[in-house]
């Protein structure tokens, strides 16, 4: 028997646009219609008796200025001049009746021919016999009533009577009544206009939303920020007003400063302005940009930038990007291993032809000579691999110099280590890349610079104290002239031609972006030395 726990929920089906729309709209239009019914369903009956109230008073008033009441009430009420006047309007006015008095309260007029001459019945006459209009409701001879006084005054502004009319309070409360139940029509065309527009809106509604229900919307949104935050490419999205709309969040980790601090916001990208001008001249020209490596805060991107259309019009534009300084790392590392093999190679290569001397000699048993070549030969891996490895405790950094080393022999140059280097191995990345740059392009232009001249020499120093590495590559080339020392670190600055002057550019980029710094200086025709400052996370240097 499965147990109550282990029942697998019945999932409820999602509702529909059309029927939550409807429903959501529906409800708010009875809502408002039902609040608007009941407000006037209790004031309905205080508007009508006031409309009433002003109907019977200017009859009244009305009566009060006629001449012909004016001098009936100077004869006798027996003469019966006022009675018909009175009746004619009452049946016209649908009134229950209406009652002309004298001073005296004498009737000249009533609904009962009989009472005429007789006194008016009720309290309420005496305000109107004073000169006062009055309302009240009350009960003379016939049904109980709402009765209205209004005196009535001669040429001579002189009060000669009243004009008293009465309604019945029967057919004020029908008249109330069929002034709120009126008021269900109202409600009635009101739900019919509602029904429509909420149709009309559902529709429209369904068109703009390409026919899809909310949760399908929210599951492919859900998707959506799924995706987005899971590939390792970053992406922003601008739209057509150049404000970013979507910044995933690998691009929020490629895009931030050294301090981890995002260099991106909800309207501009403010740091990494290569990016926001791709975006900006693509979403002005329409043309994709593709496949372009950009520096972004010492990082090498490889990023493609392409138009969102819609309808023929450019609504914004993509840009994905993803990091190649980590390939580059790794393939700087890879490449460093592969130099500190070859240059192995190369050392065992010439170890296997002393090795044929040595066994040469040893036939032809010219002992001394065997004995001073195996000392040559050891002093000679001492001074060159044996100390190199001893100070240069990074294998990569190793092999990057000892290829640099066969490089500049090969071009009839001389590298040297200072004796005063060490350098401890590194598991930072960035550290060792940015190291990799530095010596390189450093060796490449000092190389570069003696190019026209014989046995020159190149001295690298790479000494580790206290978390930082100092780095020093001097030669003895023409050096730098003095006008150019400000701005021999400028991008496109060189003196070797177009298309050149990126090396010490992107030297100094690099640095910077770790905290370190460059400087360099020259004498013409003398010496060039560079001394470049870096943080190092390596040990510290063993007592000897």
């Amino acid at each position: 028997m499965i147990s109550p726990q282990q029942a697998t929920p019945v999932r409820r089906r999602p509702m529909k646009l059309n029927t939550l729309v409807t429903l959501m709209l529906s409800a708010v239009i009875v809502l408002v219609l039902l609040s608007v019914h009941m407000f006037y369903f209790f004031q309905i009956g205080a508007a009508t008796r006031s409309q009433l109230e002003d109907k019977a008073m200017a009859v009244a008033r009305t009566l009060a200025k006629s001449p012909e009441i004016q001098q009936a009430l100077r004869l006798p009420p027996d003469r019966a001049a006022i009675q018909p006047i009175a009746k004619a309007v009452e049946e016209s006015n649908n009134l229950l009746f209406i009652s002309i008095t004298n001073m005296d309260g004498i009737r000249y007029s009533h609904r009962n021919p009989e009472l005429v001459g007789k006194h008016f019945i009720g309290p309420d006459i005496e305000p109107a016999l004073r000169g006062n209009e009055n309302v009240s409701v009350n009960q003379g001879s016939l049904a109980k009533s709402l009765r209205v006084f209004t005196p009535v005054y001669d040429a001579q502004q002189r009060q000669i009577g009243v004009v008293a009319i009465g309604i019945s309070l029967e057919a004020v409360t029908d008249q109330i009544n069929q002034s709120r139940w009126s008021i269900l029509w109202t409600i009635l065309i009101g739900t019919f206009a509602g029904a429509v527009g909420t149709f009309i809106l559902v529709r429209v509604l369904k068109r703009i939303l390409f026919g899809l229900e909310p949760y399908e919307i929210s599951t492919l949104f859900e998707q959506r920020q799924a995706i987005l935050n899971s590939v390792k490419e970053g992406v922003v999205a601008m739209d057509d007003r150049g404000e970013v709309t979507l910044v995933n969040q690998a691009a929020r980790q490629l895009l931030s400063d050294k301090m981890g601090s995002s260099v991106v916001s909800t309207a501009r990208i403010y740091d990494a302005s290569v990016i926001d001008q791709h975006l900006q001249e693509v979403l002005n020209g329409g043309r994709a940009r593709r496949d372009e490596e950009l520096n972004v805060n010492g990082r090498l991107l490889l990023s493609n930038t392409v138009p969102v259309r819609s309808q023929g019009r450019i609504i914004g534009a993509v840009c994905t990007f993803r990091d190649k300084t980590e390939i580059s790392q790794l393939m700087q590392r890879l490449t460093g291993m592969v130099n500190y093999v070859d240059a192995l190679r190369e050392r065992s290569h010439e170890f296997m032809n002393k090795l044929h001397v040595i066994l040469g000699l040893l036939h032809m048993k010219n002992y001394a000579q065997v004995e001073a070549y195996i000392l040559k030969t050891a002093n000679n891996y001492q001074t060159e691999i044996g100390f190199l490895l001893e100070k240069i405790k990074s294998p990569v950094i190793a092999g990057f110099l000892l290829s640099k080393i066969n490089r500049a022999s090969d071009c009839g140059h001389r590298l040297t280590i200072s004796d005063a280097s060490y350098l401890p191995d590194s598991g930072n990345e960035q550290q060792m890349a940015a190291l990799i740059t530095v010596v390189g392009n450093l060796v490449e232009n000092a190389l570069d610079a003696m190019s026209e001249q014989t046995e020159g020499e190149i001295h690298v120093m790479l000494h580790y104290q206290n978390g930082w590495l100092t780095c020093e590559v001097s030669d003895d080339g023409p050096g730098i002239a003095p006008q150019h020392l400000a701005t021999v670190f400028d991008k496109g600055f060189s003196t070797k031609g177009e298309d050149r002057g990126v090396g010490l550019f992107l030297l100094k980029q690099q640095t910077e972006h770790l905290g370190g710094s460059v400087s360099v200086e020259s004498e013409p025709g003398v010496f060039t030395q560079f001394l470049v400052q870096l943080p190092w996370d390596g040990g510290t240097k063993p007592h000897d």
